[in-house]
């Protein structure tokens, strides 16, 4: 593969065993190479993305890209703000038609996982593209996922009748009926702290109901990711879990109680 995929480096990891370091050009690049190995029948467990620092002259630096961003013009208030929350600095703005065309000096550490809220945000109107400027100084700590995961508790599969009365502690990211096991994220919390919950809960059944009762559980449609998506969306401390037939994210230690040690610690 690295004869092929000149942008691609790939080095053993010295902390862990088991572990490598995988670098290319960008969240897309990488995504595209996982597809190929997951469709070849590996199996593999993928951390956050990280951008690259240098040092230069003793100043620790990160990347700096040229991000543009076409869309409405009653959205680019919002674009502005967005992106300016995450150390973007405006560049210039120009109107054509209806639309505005925006340009920014960002970090590639504010790009990762900018898209989908942006094509969120304007209802799926605005078109994004960024190219590497340069390196420049570190621009400091930058927001990024502010929520907090919804976690399994225990191995078993997922029923209707859990999910739903769940459904108000935030956004699932699983169906009724799939398989989950403890320490999968199989949602988003509404707010910032993890909950750990139990889908696989399922209704006592007496003689006074029929077994398909629980389909009248009104379920919100979950939340689908792509492979890029994915890898976007993780923190710090979650795995995005690939394999050649399924993709699902998980705690990187999947213990309930061997998390909160280390978090203490």
């Amino acid at each position: 593969e690295l004869d092929k995929n000149l942008a691609l480096r790939v080095r053993k990891s010295e902390l862990e065993d088991g572990k490598w370091i995988v670098s290319g050009r960008g969240v897309l690049h990488l995504s595209v190479l996982i597809e190929t190995m997951r469709r070849e029948g590996y199996e593999l467990q993928v951390g956050q993305p990280q951008v690259i620092f240098k040092e230069i002259d003793g100043v620790k630096c990160e990347p700096i890209e040229e991000l543009t961003i076409s869309v409405p013009e009653e959205y680019s208030s919002k674009m502005i703000d967005m992106v300016t929350r995450r150390k973007g600095d405006l560049v210039s703005m120009e109107t054509q038609g209806d639309r505005v065309n925006i340009e920014f000096d960002m970090p590639s550490r504010g790009i990762i996982g900018l898209r989908t809220n942006v094509l969120t945000a304007s209802a799926g109107e605005a078109i994004m593209a960024h190219r590497f400027k340069c390196y420049q100084p570190y621009k400091g700590e930058i927001e990024r996922r502010s929520n907090g995961s919804m976690i399994a508790m225990e191995s078993g599969t997922a029923f209707a009748y859990a999910i739903d009365k769940l459904q108000d502690r935030g956004k699932f990211f699983i169906y009724p009926q799939d398989e989950v096991y403890a320490g999968q994220v199989v949602g988003e919390h509404v707010h910032e702290n993890d909950l750990v919950i139990n889908v696989t809960k399922s209704k006592k059944l007496t003689n006074m109901r029929a077994s398909g009762s629980d389909d009248k559980a009104r379920i919100i449609p979950p939340v689908v990711f792509s492979l890029e998506e994915a890898l976007e969306y993780i923190k710090e401390d979650e795995y995005v879990e690939v394999t050649p037939k399924s993709m699902r994210m998980r705690k990187v230690i999947l213990d309930e109680t061997e998390r909160k040690r280390a978090n203490k610690s």
